[in-house]
């Protein structure tokens, strides 16, 4: 089995103890400490850090925005940092479907009952990964990509298509680790963590776009509303809301970020967008890359 493809694999007893030894931490309590340290000013604390997470992860700094570590403010002004202009452009086809972030694929395949494929051996609901089953109704037979940031990508993350801000909501849940590890060993991981959801209205139809929380991420953050978590909450019922004003957002433009990495999760209809057939699990994309191309489109001032 090559490398590259991480999920394809069963779990091993490494993975399965690794799952097992979270599902015993604070992970919340954890994830605020990473938060509050990563807002921590004294320039040679936050230097340090900064230049220790560049080396530990071969971070490239010559395509952002900043590139002196002196620049930042803080270790997560570094970690949400923004790219330079042009360094990801988007398709010339106003039919492709683009790459929301840079990670790698976890999975993309069909949604079939209902269910998505996590990794070997796993699977899970779309209704329980949405928070509401009217809203996974629209995906029925749809199709779906998982799309996982580690430490050293870019963590915002872009619109794969230009639509309408429908509806959104968080879903509480815990705080696992989202690595390929825990992914091959945890069932229904995604659909456990801290979440995101937000539904589109695009030219071929509605989109889901969860950004999933995870161990250590300190915060997920959306341009309609500003700093979702913290605080990671425990209510066990899912929030919905509707945005007060229409919002309508371009292919390419930024529509969240993550204050330390996850994973993001796409859902589409049935018949909605025709895949790459190159993608497959391991493959590394970057914001504005095709994924797919869709079947069927009309002009952004139709939707």
């Amino acid at each position: 089995m090559s490398a590259t493809q991480p999920l394809v694999r069963a779990a091993g007893l490494g993975d399965r103890l690794f799952a097992a030894f979270q599902a015993g931490l604070p992970t919340r309590a954890l994830s605020r400490t990473a938060f509050s340290i990563a807002q921590i000013r004294a320039p040679r604390f936050k230097n340090a850090l900064i230049r220790w997470f560049v080396r530990r992860y071969r971070v490239d700094l010559t395509e952002a925005e900043r590139s002196r570590i002196d620049d930042y403010e803080h270790f997560n002004a570094f970690f949400t940092r923004a790219l330079r202009a042009g360094a990801r452009p988007q398709p010339e086809d106003p039919r492709a479907f683009a790459s929301p972030v840079d990670g790698s694929l976890s999975q993309i395949g069909s949604i079939h009952a209902g269910l998505l494929l996590q990794a070997k051996g796993h699977r899970y609901g779309s209704a329980e990964l949405l928070g509401d089953p009217q809203l996974a109704a629209e995906f029925r037979d749809g199709s779906f990509c998982t799309l996982y940031l580690s430490p050293r990508h870019y963590h915002r993350v872009h619109m794969p298509a230009s639509g309408r801000l429908r509806r959104w909501g968080y879903v509480p849940g815990r705080l696992f680790s989202v690595n390929p590890a825990t992914a091959r060993a945890m069932p229904r991981l995604y659909a456990r963590n801290e979440r995101m959801v937000a539904i589109f209205d695009c030219a071929f139809g509605p989109l889901a776009v969860v950004m999933v929380g995870a161990l250590l991420v300190g915060g997920i953050e959306l341009v309609w509303h500003g700093r979702l978590t913290p605080p990671h909450r425990r209510e066990a019922a899912p929030s919905f809301y509707e945005p007060m004003q229409p919002l309508f957002l371009p292919r390419g433009v930024e529509l969240g970020r993550f204050h330390l990495g996850s994973t993001v999760i796409l859902l589409a209809p049935a018949g909605a967008l025709n895949w790459d057939g190159e993608l497959a699990p391991g493959r590394e994309v970057r914001v504005g890359q095709p994924l797919a191309t869709m079947a069927r489109w009309q002009t952004p001032e139709a939707i």
